[in-house]
């Protein structure tokens, strides 16, 4: 098989969030790399596949006869899926999967990709209905999901965690939130699971509609913590290294996968391989370090769970 090499560069911007189900912009982005910033890790280069086979894969075939890939992402996702308007670009963790993806695939990630944003309640239809051909964007597996569509993956294990600041040592995990203000979005399962658990009292449990304004209320002192899946606060922590720190234990298990039409087995394990990859060559660590690893909180790949 012939290669072309491709160095794929990583974007820096303005970012934006959206986590379990709700959505919001986040603060301003903290001080450059040189005045207090973290310099970004070097991107890894993709190599891209030519003349791959893929028989058995109708979605595969659809991509060849377009010449394009059509991959579902989300745009407002800081260090995982983020939409910079001024440079027209996506970047982060989850981009940066989906684009080794293409590249193994045999496309061209800088110019052979269409990106389609799709919400969280949308994702089963969209790539049910052949809306994208696969779907890259802090998409948990789970055997409800499984009954509409296929998934690839896990390529990476979050879990509900805390974001406080820097300077905070009286927070280490979810058993020392008794007495301290935890904030997450109205609704979401992090903040209910604060609840049912009765982590912290219920006086001190603040609730908004985005995680824009748990963040400035964080930074502000006007509450303790914030919670939510810990890849979304990992991006949040590595825009401000110096003011805003992930900590503890995950206490709960969100494995992320790539969503594949469900009956394209053979799709679905060529991006299996693909993975596997990835994680042996250290590619995948080569992406976490440049994207989700600016946070300080370290990671290492998981395991592939074919099935």
């Amino acid at each position: 098989m012939k290669f072309r090499s491709l160095a794929v560069a990583l974007v820096a911007g303005a970012l934006v969030l959206a986590g379990c189900g709700r959505e919001g912009a986040p603060p301003a982005p903290g001080a450059p790399a040189g005045d207090g910033g973290t310099a970004a890790a070097a991107a890894p280069t993709f190599a891209v596949a030519e003349n791959v086979q893929l028989p058995d894969s109708p979605t595969f075939q659809r991509m060849q006869e377009r010449g394009r890939v059509i991959m579902g992402v989300k745009n407002d996702q800081p260090g995982l899926g983020q939409f910079d308007p001024t440079t027209n670009t996506y970047s982060g963790f989850d981009v940066e999967i989906g684009r080794l993806v293409a590249a193994k695939l045999g496309f061209d990630p800088t110019s052979e990709i269409d990106y389609v944003v799709v919400q969280s309640a949308a994702r089963e239809d969209a790539i049910s209905r052949g809306d994208v051909d696969y779907y890259v964007g802090t998409y948990t597996i789970n055997d409800n999901r499984k009954q509409r569509v296929g998934f690839a993956g896990p390529y990476f294990v979050a879990g509900q965690d805390l974001l406080v600041r820097a300077d905070d040592t009286s927070i280490t995990g979810p058993q020392t939130l008794q007495g301290k203000k935890v904030c997450s979005v109205t609704g979401s399962t992090p903040i209910q699971r604060v609840r049912d658990q009765g982590l912290t009292q219920p006086e001190n449990i603040v609730e908004f509609q985005t995680y824009t304004q748990c963040v400035d209320q964080l930074l502000q002192g006007q509450v303790n913590a914030v919670t939510t899946d810990d890849a979304i606060l990992k991006g949040y922590a590595s825009q401000r290294p110096d003011e805003l720190k992930v900590v503890g234990q995950t206490f709960s298990t969100e494995p992320y996968g790539i969503g594949v039409p469900r009956d394209d087995t053979a799709l679905r394990n060529k991006v299996n391989d693909i993975l596997e990859e990835a994680y042996a060559d250290g590619t995948w660590q080569q992406i976490y370090d440049a994207t989700l690893g600016l946070s300080g909180s370290p990671a290492s790949a998981p395991q592939v769970e074919r099935y």
